[in-house]
């Protein structure tokens, strides 16, 4: 009897140890994808803001050489402005909702009935 007890509390320590560990890779990826959303939504921010600036000159440009010609023409890039701009809040809805995720695991996380917990790799302890 005290056999079977045992060998059903080591079973028991086995999978918490296992489900631990899932849980410590999936903080991993977010971690790694919300750095990875956050760089491609600066970059489409750069774009966004160098397109602004660019339909801005053009438009000066066309006042001055084409009165009205060249405006027509720049309204597609305008359309293109536009669309990165809802790219950029997609993105950001996206991160929150990574951010949401990495709390929520992290809570997951917390000691089990007293258990020893297993050391996390590095990555997932870190705040960056």
């Amino acid at each position: 009897m005290i056999r079977q007890d045992t060998d059903e509390i080591y079973t028991r320590l086995d999978d918490e140890q296992g489900q631990r560990q899932l849980l410590a890779g999936r903080v991993n990826m977010l971690f790694r994808d919300r750095r990875a959303h956050a760089h491609t939504r600066q970059l489409m921010e750069t774009e966004a803001g160098m397109s602004r600036e660019a339909w801005g000159r053009a438009m000066d440009a066309s006042d001055l050489a084409h009165g009205g010609t060249l405006q027509r023409e720049m309204v597609p890039l305008q359309g293109l402005v536009t669309t990165l701009q809802g790219q950029v809040t997609a993105l950001q809805g996206q991160v929150m909702t990574l951010q949401g995720q990495v709390t929520a695991l992290q809570g997951q996380q917390g000691p089990a009935g007293g258990l020893a917990q297993p050391e996390l790799p590095e990555e997932a302890g870190s705040s960056s």
